[in-house]
């Protein structure tokens, strides 16, 4: 079944690519073409007048669960297919089973125009796999025709041009784009500074100043668990990006430095941050149920009182736990505090900062596509001028308002009438409190971060040297992919073993040799040599 599934989407993959041959002198799907637009492109007139409906697979955002229970309910798809033209049928995958949901489509062979969905860290084996094995077009030449104002984009932007192609020159999907480094930073480590001031104590900065504050917490605030953070997926997720492991000089993944690609859990200063949240656990200035933490947990331990300091995002951290903790307590204050160090005054190492090219959110057209090209004209509306503001601010007049040349959002988004969030009112008219095939302005987030404390946050978190040590968006070639991923399963797994069982105290630190052995076992070297050679390829692009 497989076999027939891909045979005939291979069959299918050549037979557009032959017709768009004819019509443009288009390259093949598996050519090396580096892929720098170039040549005339047409421009659309929308909407585009059309009797074709596109399908359109993707989820929805999880800010409408329990809003809207699809996506032709959403006001913004809804205006979305008016403004192009194009009517959609669209299938969502059930939340929270994407990969799983994406798979068993990919089996079936029953695939839609368009898929969004994460090619570079969902897609075993990377975008350009996913093209080879003849599930997405590869899109140089409908680009090039088809799309004028994301080509224009890319040709004005070369560093984001350099991120949305694969090693070998070929564009795979519309990138969602943060436009504005301002957008690149949202997350890190918040605290409660009513409790501070109350105790006399400064926004911690270094990791003795951390230990001191959250003591003082448990024993003077009666804090149950006075460091809490979300553990799922993954142990300490929110944490994987460098809070607190970067104050020892390593973060969770693979980093490069000195011209080498290095895997933090393996380096000596993980063994020291497992060492420090052993102390913080058996001292019980972590949760005790930390291994389970889930989103609910974390915000009902913040809304009690039982937590005062954790790790999130400017707008569903601070955002969304101001008001949790004010309903407890009229005084409290929620703030940033910087990414932690050893020594006063230096720059922590690592820290959360996206690419401006982010994987989420991206759009391919698949090789079952009925129309590629009506797919791209339809697509590309969203680099437009009229797009930027339709994506980033829905429909004038009613979820925005401009003043000026700024686009102003309404109280219909920002003092919803039906008691909605303002994360979730803006998702119903507009995608820039998440992303999608646009470019992301950075005026939106000015109005969605509400509160002072909010905006200084992203001045305090984005003091880090996240951007030299961080890899790029890299990947294995098709053919490393299926070892590297057997690879990295095997080691990740062992890596959150080892973090649960030192921090809880069900193994000693002095275990850590051993774990790094194991991983040398499972063939670490080979991963970090996977990963040197894909590096070196994006730095050839």
């Amino acid at each position: 079944m497989r076999r027939k599934v891909l045979s005939t989407s291979l069959m299918i993959l050549l037979l557009g690519t032959t017709i768009l041959g004819c019509s443009s002198g288009a390259s093949t799907a598996g050519d090396t073409d580096k892929g720098t637009p170039s040549g005339s492109t047409e421009a659309t007139t929308y909407p585009i007048q059309t009797d074709k409906t596109l399908t359109y697979w993707g989820e929805i955002n999880g800010n409408l669960i329990g809003v809207k229970n699809s996506h032709s309910e959403i006001p913004f798809f809804q205006k979305w297919q008016e403004k192009t033209g194009v009517p959609l049928k669209f299938t969502a995958p059930p939340t929270g089973q994407v990969r799983e949901s994406f798979n068993v489509m990919l089996a079936s062979g029953d695939l839609p125009d368009m898929l969004e969905y994460n090619f570079i860290g969902d897609f075993p084996g990377g975008p350009e796999k996913a093209i080879n094995d003849g599930y997405i077009l590869k899109l140089n030449d409908l680009i090039d025709q088809y799309a004028p104002n994301l080509k224009k984009y890319l040709q004005d932007n070369p560093d984001i041009d350099k991120m949305v192609k694969t090693d070998s020159g070929s564009y795979y999907v519309f990138p969602f784009i943060r436009g504005d480094e301002y957008l690149r930073v949202f997350q890190g480590p918040i605290i409660r500074k009513d409790w501070l001031d109350e105790l006399g104590l400064p926004v911690p900065e270094t990791i003795d100043e951390w230990t001191t504050t959250l003591r003082a917490f448990k024993e003077k605030k009666g804090a149950a668990a006075p460091f809490s953070v979300v553990s799922k997926p993954r142990f300490f997720n929110d944490s994987g990006n460098g809070a607190f492991l970067g104050a020892f000089g390593v973060n969770r993944g693979f980093y490069q430095e000195d011209g080498q690609v290095k895997f933090g859990p393996a380096e000596e200063g993980f063994k020291e941050y497992l060492t420090l949240f052993q102390e913080w656990y058996k001292e019980g200035l972590i949760d005790k149920n930390i291994s389970t933490a889930d989103t609910k947990s974390v915000d009902g331990n913040l809304a009690s009182g039982a937590t005062g300091a954790s790790v999130g995002n400017a707008g569903g951290g601070i955002g969304k736990w101001q008001p949790l903790v004010e309903a407890n307590d009229p005084d409290a204050v929620l703030v940033a505090a910087p990414y932690p160090v050893l020594n006063k005054g230096d720059i922590p190492k690592f820290g959360q900062l996206n690419q401006g090219y982010a994987s989420e959110g991206t759009v391919a057209i698949t090789t079952a596509a009925k129309d590629p090209e009506l797919a791209v004209r339809m697509l590309d509306y969203g680099y437009s001028e009229e797009g930027h503001l339709f994506f980033n601010f829905g429909e004038e007049g009613v979820s925005y308002n401009m003043e000026g040349d700024y686009p102003k959002f309404t109280d219909l988004l920002l003092k919803n009438p039906d008691k909605l969030a303002p994360a979730q009112a803006i998702s119903l008219y507009a995608r820039s409190s998440y992303n999608g095939p646009f470019v992301q302005d950075k005026r939106y987030a000015e109005q969605f971060f509400a509160l002072q404390t909010q905006r200084d946050a992203i001045d305090i978190w984005k003091n880090t040297q996240a951007a030299k040590y961080n890899l790029p968006s890299i990947t294995p070639t098709p053919e490393e992919s299926s070892e590297y991923a057997t690879i990295m399963n095997d080691i990740n797994t062992l890596v959150d073993e080892m973090t649960i069982k030192i921090i809880l105290g069900n193994e000693p630190v002095d275990q850590f040799e051993s774990y790094v052995a194991k991983m040398k076992s499972l063939h670490l070297d080979r991963a970090i040599e996977i990963q040197t050679a894909a590096l070196e390829r994006y730095n050839k692009r």
